[in-house]
């Protein structure tokens, strides 16, 4: 048996737990490296598809990159059977804190495969898939958790989750919103029901902007944390304090982007969500039609005095 697992720990603070999202293409290790920086207690890897993940190696090094300090570390996979889930689990858990089964993903390619939030509306076939995963991990602290959504009935969710805690899940992180919701406003009402319904952690996702929102969540919910993504991704700095992306933090990401070698298109898709309310919006389409890493540190420099030190 290992020690107590990091996020577990936390999660039994006193302290509201401050998460970011998986995001496909986001939420990767430069990303995960910043927002620690900035308040974020456990950052989750994107979405790993892991029938994959087990067969390329190709796809191992492409999908999943990490360093030492980047933990507490989650790592999300799209399964659609207990086998996939469990041998790609074990690839990952001398390099993780803990694995989380997304059954949230709304996206129709996502569901037609089995994937993401056709799974809340196959509760039992969850219900193995965690003990299948559970039964092949040795460290028994290792975290095992999934991400969902809600259902019209909240009924439907709470047997769901009380599956998923009978299996041995360590936390469920619920997005307040049904499959077929998209920017509406969150339905707390359904999460405090199922945090009123179960004994182990539940994380709040869903319209997370500020720490003024959090706190306003977990008074509503009295939920164990919260995790952010739009919020998060537009303003790496959100969860230690900050309304807006302030420069400081820009600068951080672009000298961690350029450590870790991150190539263009991802570095100037970040730098275009942070600076969103930064840059004017007669800016905004000349900043968005720059085409090399070059370009966009000169225009940073010569438009916003953002020099890199």
């Amino acid at each position: 048996m290992g020690t107590e697992n990091a996020i577990i720990e936390l999660l039994k603070s006193d302290k509201l737990v401050y998460m970011s999202a998986p995001m496909v293409r986001y939420s990767k290790l430069p990303f995960r490296t910043l927002v620690r920086k900035y308040g974020c207690d456990v950052a989750f890897t994107p979405m790993i598809i892991s029938e994959s993940f087990i067969k390329s190696e190709k796809a191992r090094a492409n999908e999943f990159r990490t360093i030492p300090s980047d933990r507490p570390l989650v790592v999300q996979f799209a399964a659609n059977n207990p086998f996939d889930l469990a041998n790609a689990t074990e690839l990952i858990v001398p390099y993780a804190d803990g694995v989380d089964l997304n059954c949230g993903c709304p996206q129709r390619w996502a569901m037609k495969e089995g994937y993401g939030a056709h799974l809340i509306n196959h509760p039992e076939l969850v219900k193995e898939m965690i003990t299948h995963t559970r039964s092949k991990i040795c460290d028994e602290s290792f975290s095992i958790s999934i991400k969902i959504r809600i259902h019209n009935n909240i009924n439907t969710t709470v047997d769901l989750c009380r599956k998923a805690e009978s299996a041995g899940a360590s936390w469920i992180t619920v997005h307040g919103r049904t499959s077929s919701e998209r920017h509406t406003p969150v339905h707390y009402d359904s999460i405090k029901i199922i945090k009123d319904s179960v004994a182990i952690p539940v994380i709040a996702n869903g319209n997370v902007f500020t720490t003024n929102d959090a706190q306003e969540i977990y008074d509503k919910t009295n939920v164990d944390g919260v995790m952010s993504a739009r919020g998060i991704l537009h303003n790496p700095a959100l969860f230690a304090g900050y309304n807006k992306t302030p420069i400081c933090c820009v600068k951080d990401y672009i000298k961690i982007a350029t450590e870790f070698e991150t190539p263009f298109t991802p570095f100037h898709r970040h730098l275009t969500f942070m600076l969103e309310k930064i840059i004017p919006k007669s800016d905004k389409e000349q900043f968005c039609a720059l085409r090399s890493k070059e370009a966009v540190l000169n225009h940073l420099s010569d438009h916003y005095q953002i020099l890199l030190e």
